[in-house]
């Protein structure tokens, strides 16, 4: 009996393993997704380039409002730091390293609250809307998405 009781917990191990593996490695992807768009953002934003938007109208009026900076420097480049973080710590978790998935879930927290406050700033201040900003929006709730499911649904006892 103890013997069977050990291979179903052995089981249920490999089981949460996996499924924190796919977890991590989807976090991976989406912050490269996410650091690819900050990039993008930064580097015509530094050019004195303007962006246009293909799929929506508004990318320049946001762009160009005195909230795409901060202290003079470009509001996309702390979602390169972020994102990059993101990625560097999903990594580490993948890898096995104990506290790289709270230290992540602590940081996209943070994210998660900051993309309120822009989607909010786009919705009722400036009235108008960049499809990159909202893609940085959505990477991040995938991302604030996939630490609910592996805080409530993936029990991984190695990590």
């Amino acid at each position: 009996m103890k013997r069977k009781n050990r291979d179903m917990e052995l089981t249920v191990t490999n089981s949460n393993s996996r499924r924190a593996f796919w977890i991590y490695l989807v976090a991976i992807i989406v912050s490269l997704i996410g650091l690819g768009d900050s990039i993008y953002l930064t580097a015509e934003h530094l050019a004195g380039r303007t962006i246009r938007c293909t799929v929506i109208r508004g990318c320049s009026e946001v762009l160009g409002s005195s909230y795409a900076k901060i202290a003079g420097i470009p509001t996309a480049s702390f979602g390169i730091l972020a994102y990059f973080t993101v990625f560097s710590l999903a990594t580490l978790a993948l890898f096995g390293y104990r506290g790289a998935w709270k230290s992540l879930s602590l940081l996209v927290a943070a994210m998660f609250l900051a993309t309120l406050w822009f989607v909010y700033l786009q919705a009722f201040v400036l009235h108008a809307f960049c499809q990159f900003c909202l893609l940085s929006a959505g990477t991040t709730t995938i991302l604030l998405l996939l630490v609910l499911v592996k805080r409530y649904l993936v029990k991984d006892l190695a990590h």
